[in-house]
């Protein structure tokens, strides 16, 4: 880690690691603690990466059809693996995590995708989280826990 790595990028990191792990594996989170414990990892995940990594899990549904939503010409399935872990975080945070700041997620957001992924990918992530952050700030965005209950019987209906 880089001197004056604070714990929470640290928790990031290993947030990282472990939904990438259940992503690209198609495993349980249970499964990967495990198989790190049985490589002679020890590390024990920090609260935040436990509420990052939980919140993901239980809110994947939504976050996947937020990025889809503002990730222009890009199918979920088809993005980098650690793109869309990060940007699957990332939006845990922004939807669901009061207690961090927005601007300090997106930074965190595009240096993991600068130390992990692709030459472009921190300008991708920064596009999409920021035009997600834009909206939620002025109330355009309505993830769907969020749907009044007939706007979301509206769209099951939808053709």
């Amino acid at each position: 880690m880089a001197k004056g790595t604070s714990s929470r990028s640290k928790q990031r990191r290993y947030a990282l690691r472990i939904l990438f792990e259940v992503d690209i594996n198609e495993s349980s989170v249970a499964e990967v603690l495990e198989a790190k414990r049985d490589a002679g990892e020890d590390k024990v995940p920090g609260e935040f990466t436990v509420d990052l990594v939980s919140g993901v899990q239980k809110h994947r549904v939504e976050i996947d059809r937020v990025i889809s939503r503002y990730s222009e010409d890009w199918d979920l399935a088809r993005m980098p693996g650690v793109d869309r872990n990060i940007l699957r975080m990332s939006l845990c945070e922004l939807l669901f995590m009061d207690d961090v700041p927005p601007g300090a997620t997106i930074n965190e957001a595009v240096e993991l995708a600068k130390a992990f992924s692709t030459s472009d990918s921190g300008k991708f992530i920064n596009g999409v989280l920021g035009r997600i952050n834009r909206d939620l700030e002025a109330g355009k965005l309505l993830y769907p826990s969020q749907n009044p209950p007939n706007q979301q019987e509206n769209e099951k209906n939808a053709p």
